[in-house]
Parts: C-alpha cells; structure tokens; sequence
C-alpha cells in the first residue's frame, strides 16, 4: 500500500519572505531577482527570500524584503528569535539570471542580476553564513522549491538563450 503524504505549499513573489518549520514547501520563481534558502538541519527550521535588487540604500521604519540587505536582516531577526547562529544553517542561493542581454548594463553599472548575486554572496558571509550551494547567472528563469521537512531544495531552470536546443 503506497502512504499519501500531504505538504502545504507556499508561494512566496518578489520582495516577500517566509521562515517556518513543518510540513511546508516554500516555491518562487525567479528571472534576475535572487532567492536565497536557509535549512536549520537539526531543528528543522528555514526560510527563502526573494529579493529584487541589492539596497535601497537607506532602511525606513521597516524592513522591506524587495532588498538583499533587508531581507537577510529579517533573517537575522528570526535566527535570533530562535537562539541560533548563522553558522548552523545551510545557506543557498539561487537566481540572477541576465533576462535582457546586452541591454542590462547601464553606465558601468553592472547588469541587476550580478549586482543581486553579488550582494547574497558578501551579506551572507558577512554575517556568517557558509554557503552550501548555488545556481545563479545564466540567461534563463529558475522555478525553486525549499522543503522545510528535511531541507531539500528543488530547482528547475529553463535556459531562455536557447529556442529549440540552438542559441539564439
């Protein structure tokens, strides 16, 4: 007899947050934007993030998740809650895809997704994440899923620099 197993699934859009335990799936789909998962193993614990651009360069009254920094600070606030550190979670990042090409870079500026990949990398080592794996740049959207039952992350990337297996 094969045993049903029923998850609750969340889906989080741009600029939104989710930290919980439990039988949830917590699933985002990204272009240039950057998810970044975090799994607790032992308490089983986590969250993902789904974050626009890097910073809005100055934090108002409240923590606004469409910003890398602000939304790795409301990370910090539920580790905190918890009484755990950052080095006991496994950390992820995911996204930054180039969804324009060559029209994404600006006046020097670099293109949004690199900019966003950048900003996961140096905030989450700069508050002590160890990152254990990621899937980012490329020319294509990515579909993830954090399983907050046993830490599993799912991901689906669909290469938009190819049409019918040849480049563009």
């Amino acid at each position: 007899m094969t045993e049903t197993i029923s998850h609750h699934e969340v889906i989080i859009h741009p600029g939104e947050f989710y930290f919980g335990t439990g039988d949830i799936r917590v699933a985002t789909l990204l272009g240039s934007c950057v998810a970044v998962t975090l799994w607790h193993p032992r308490l089983k614990h986590g969250g993902m993030c789904h974050y626009l651009l890097d910073s809005r360069g100055v934090i108002l009254d409240h923590l606004d998740g469409r910003f890398a920094d602000e939304a790795i600070e409301l990370f910090m606030i539920e580790l905190k809650q918890r009484g755990t550190r950052p080095a006991d979670y496994q950390a992820k990042v995911f996204g930054g895809g180039s969804m324009l090409g060559d029209m994404e870079c600006v006046d020097g500026i670099g293109a949004v997704g690199e900019v966003n990949i950048a900003a996961a990398r140096h905030l989450l080592h700069r508050h002590g994440f160890e990152i254990a794996s990621e899937h980012v740049g490329g020319r294509g959207f990515r579909y993830v899923m954090l399983d907050l039952w046993n830490g599993d992350v799912w991901m689906r990337y669909k290469d938009s620099g190819t049409m019918n297996g040849k480049k563009k």
